[in-house]
């Protein structure tokens, strides 16, 4: 593969990853825009909140799904040979999450993007990651503390996994990046302020 086919294949990952599902899907079933009611963000939690469950679990799947099909584009585009083209191809999904071209390179927290790369990168350890996600949200309430305690072992779950170094690496590139995008959200969880699940907001 040469470097132009490696080059459209990173840009087909950010294109998907880039797909704001979220304000799709809440703007079609609820006429609400989640980047203005809320915590106005694109993601999951806000979406629930602004826009109603299925709004939001179609908004989880979407973002999901759209970070494991850059996943599959990588396996069947790329050779074996080329494992660190695979990385960037997979990581161009997050980041077109996280800067979307669609949302003049704003976007979300990449948390169910992630979730998706990595269920696709492995089911056990995507799997894993999630279980992490849910029991933490289900013990907590907290949607942020969730997935700052799931993405901060998700390095150690993957070096249990594949203690490869390159995609141990990545591992860690992917967990920093998302609590980095949580830096507000960690600041009101030390100030005992961080919203609750079940707690419903409306637009207007």
């Amino acid at each position: 593969m040469n470097a132009l086919q490696i080059l459209g294949l990173i840009t087909l990952g950010y294109l998907l990853g880039a797909i704001p599902v979220g304000v799709l899907v809440s703007e079609w079933l609820a006429g609400v825009d989640p980047r203005q009611a809320g915590s106005r963000n694109i993601g999951f939690t806000n979406v629930l909140r602004v826009a109603g469950t299925a709004a939001g679990v179609l908004t989880l799947f979407g973002d999901m799904g759209k970070g494991a099909a850059a996943v599959l584009a990588a396996r069947v585009f790329l050779s074996s040979g080329a494992d660190d083209w695979v990385l960037a191809a997979w990581g161009a999904a997050i980041l077109g999450h996280l800067f979307s071209i669609f949302l003049r390179f704003k976007g979300g927290k990449g948390v169910a993007t992630a979730l998706g790369v990595f269920l696709a990168i492995d089911p056990i350890l995507g799997g894993s990651l999630v279980l992490i996600w849910l029991s933490s949200a289900v013990l907590w309430r907290t949607s942020s503390l969730a997935a700052i305690v799931a993405f901060a072992s998700l390095p150690v779950l993957t070096w249990i996994r594949h203690p490869r170094p390159a995609l141990v690496a990545f591992a860690v590139g992917v967990s920093c990046v998302i609590v980095y995008r949580h830096a507000e959200n960690i600041r009101r969880l030390l100030a005992g302020t961080e919203p609750k699940f079940g707690v419903r907001h409306h637009a207007g």
